[in-house]
């Protein structure tokens, strides 16, 4: 429930971060929409950079080998916060819709909680720096005035550079496998300023493998069938 609790104020926080940019953002700009649409009419690529932080767990699915035993009664899943810095290129399909790759280096911790026979609770902590390779489709609003609020969807492949599944001394580690592949889907607003277009965006990932790399000498992982990436992105793009 707190799991729950910690994600859902992520994305509160994401939208008052926006709905505080769109109201503090000044409303007779110099310099609209359609000034920059003009501008890179002739441009089929623009290119940026992205940064932003993330919220990053795991969807737990137990084992046959957790029903059947009595020493671990409770597993759950903990947040753990990280960052992530970008390079952003579009290709412009239509005037409402790009194609998106944004190359990143994405720096995470997840946490998973086992309550054992005893009361005790342990932890395990699992700390990733994933390179990621999301392609996005982007379809954009009719601009209102220098706002163009735009949503994204598409696919992600990331590779764990500090995957463990390879550790030799795994007593105290739950090992995961280095590739992985999610959906995405999010919404963000163009803000057009003069030299730059400011996008902030909240974006959801999905993971669709199975990213447990199975040890039948760690109990605790035994007790596990599945683990699933779930991952929260609040970012900023800068596109010139």
């Amino acid at each position: 429930m707190q799991t729950t609790k910690f994600r859902y104020s992520i994305v509160i926080c994401g939208l008052q971060a926006l709905i505080w940019l769109c109201m503090t953002f000044p409303a007779q700009a110099q310099y609209s929409v359609y000034e920059h649409d003009m501008r890179y009419s002739n441009k089929f690529f623009h290119f940026g950079i992205t940064m932003g932080v993330n919220n990053s767990n795991y969807k737990i699915t137990p084992d046959s080998f957790f029903l059947a035993q009595n020493n671990i009664l409770l597993m759950e899943q903990g947040p753990g916060l990280g960052f992530n810095l970008g390079i952003l290129s579009d290709y412009h399909v239509t005037n409402k819709l790009e194609l998106r790759f944004i190359p990143t280096l994405s720096l995470g911790t997840k946490n998973i909680y086992f309550t054992l026979k005893n009361q005790d609770t342990t932890s395990r902590k699992i700390e990733s720096v994933y390179l990621e390779f999301p392609i996005h489709f982007k379809y954009k609003s009719k601009p209102y005035k220098d706002l163009r609020p735009y949503v994204i969807a598409g696919m992600k492949y990331a590779v764990d550079m500090q995957s463990n599944a390879g550790a030799r001394r795994a007593e105290n580690l739950i090992q995961v496998n280095r590739n992985d592949v999610s959906i995405e889907y999010g919404i963000g607003i163009e803000m057009h300023l003069p030299m730059v277009i400011i996008s902030p965006e909240i974006k959801l990932s999905y993971g669709l493998n199975n990213v447990l790399a199975p040890n039948p000498k760690l109990n605790l992982s035994n007790a596990i069938e599945r683990l699933s990436t779930r991952t929260i992105f609040f970012c900023i793009h800068f596109e010139g």
